[in-house]
């Protein structure tokens, strides 16, 4: 490969078939081969220099910061909790969601141990832990956040939490469970960023794929919320 080869990370899940889109839309139809091999979690395309990596959406920040990626797709809500040292040039408008606070629809719905929390300061479960406690913070509010990897519609139904944040898209997960969303934290959409160190050894093809996805989408290239 030559020196401007790029690896690319890739989110897991739903919003890899956006990105997927989006990436052959701006030319890289070839990158479509990931959705075809669910267990594969690596690809490459020496014809067109391109390595992609097919990773947890948590963890495409720690590969590009590291230097495993030069750049990468993520939601705004993992660097916003992550708080890596990436450069973020392009909003791409996919993987739309937002960031609730949600609670039991009903005082009582909970069992005896939920109310037993409710005597001492509110817990909080959430995948979240430092944006849930920055809002919480904000509001002049002391809660106790308890972190959980998922699940986390479970926790006020069995008394680990009074209130979860989380993030959502329609909201029927959470009503499906007998929550009620409280307030929205913030909107959140996919993100393409890029390594430090790469945009200065490999400005020429990153630049010019910057430039390729900024004409493909319509999302703004949306600053930090």
């Amino acid at each position: 490969m030559s020196d401007d080869a790029l690896t690319l990370a890739l989110p897991k899940g739903r919003v890899l078939p956006e990105a997927v889109a989006v990436f052959a839309t701006a030319g890289f139809p070839e990158i479509g081969q990931v959705l075809t091999d669910n267990r594969r979690l690596l690809f490459r395309f020496p014809e067109r220099a391109l390595t992609v990596l097919v990773v947890r959406d948590a963890d495409v920040p720690t590969y590009v910061e590291q230097g495993a990626a030069d750049c990468g797709v993520c939601g705004k809500d993992v660097l916003l909790e992550q708080d890596r040292a990436v450069y973020e040039p392009l909003d791409l408008g996919i993987g739309a969601c937002r960031l609730v606070v949600a609670a039991p629809a009903a005082e009582g719905q909970g069992t005896a141990t939920a109310q037993a929390i409710r005597a001492g300061l509110p817990r909080v479960a959430t995948k979240f832990p430092r944006l849930a406690a920055r809002h919480f913070a904000q509001k002049g509010e002391q809660v106790e956040i308890i972190r959980l990897s998922g699940a986390i519609e479970l926790a006020p139904l069995v008394g680990l939490a009074d209130r979860i944040v989380d993030l959502v898209q329609t909201g029927e997960t959470l009503r499906q469970n007998g929550l009620v969303e409280l307030e929205t934290i913030f909107h959140a959409t996919s993100r393409f960023i890029v390594n430090r160190a790469s945009l200065k050894t490999k400005p020429r093809r990153l630049n010019a794929l910057v430039a390729d996805l900024r004409r493909v989408t319509a999302a703004p290239n949306g600053a930090a919320r």
